[in-house]
């Protein structure tokens, strides 16, 4: 057991009244402030800052629109600049940019966000989405502009 872990435990396993007992371990404030700060640390890691963390190429972003229209995304999901259909069997997709997890699972990332598109069965297993009919580049330009509907 570490002495960190040891102590922890040890301030924490007697009632009240016996915690400041002599015969007792006690936290020493270096240990706390270390602990403290590794939670903190774990804490922060769980959530991206809600700047747009990735900067999609302008030319990507637009071939991205054009190959969401021609594969029909919008029949199933609302898409910012698709004015028709505005789908609702799927989430919308208004702000994904600030979306932590793709379809609750996998990190935004451009690379996992293409996979996803292209066959999301495969990149997640039980996803309703069905794969679409894209080739890879065209998957990567989706991405490009579903990551650069916030920076517009």
């Amino acid at each position: 057991m570490s002495s960190v872990t040891g102590t922890f435990a040890a301030a924490h396993r007697f009632p009240m009244a016996m915690r400041g007992h002599p015969d007792l371990p006690r936290p020493s404030g270096r240990r706390c402030l270390a602990g403290a700060a590794a939670g903190l640390a774990l804490l922060g890691a769980c959530k991206q800052p809600p700047a747009s963390r990735v900067h999609a190429d302008p030319a990507a972003a637009a071939r991205g629109l054009d190959a969401i229209r021609s594969a029909g995304c919008a029949a199933c999901h609302e898409i910012p600049g698709v004015d028709w259909p505005r789908g609702r069997t799927g989430p919308s997709l208004r702000g994904f940019d600030d979306v932590g997890l793709i379809a609750g699972e996998l990190p935004n990332t451009p690379a996992n966000l293409a996979a996803f598109v292209r066959n999301a069965p495969l990149a997640k297993a039980g996803s309703t989405m069905p794969a679409m009919p894209l080739t890879s580049a065209e998957a990567r330009d989706v991405a490009a502009y579903l990551h650069a509907i916030d920076d517009e």
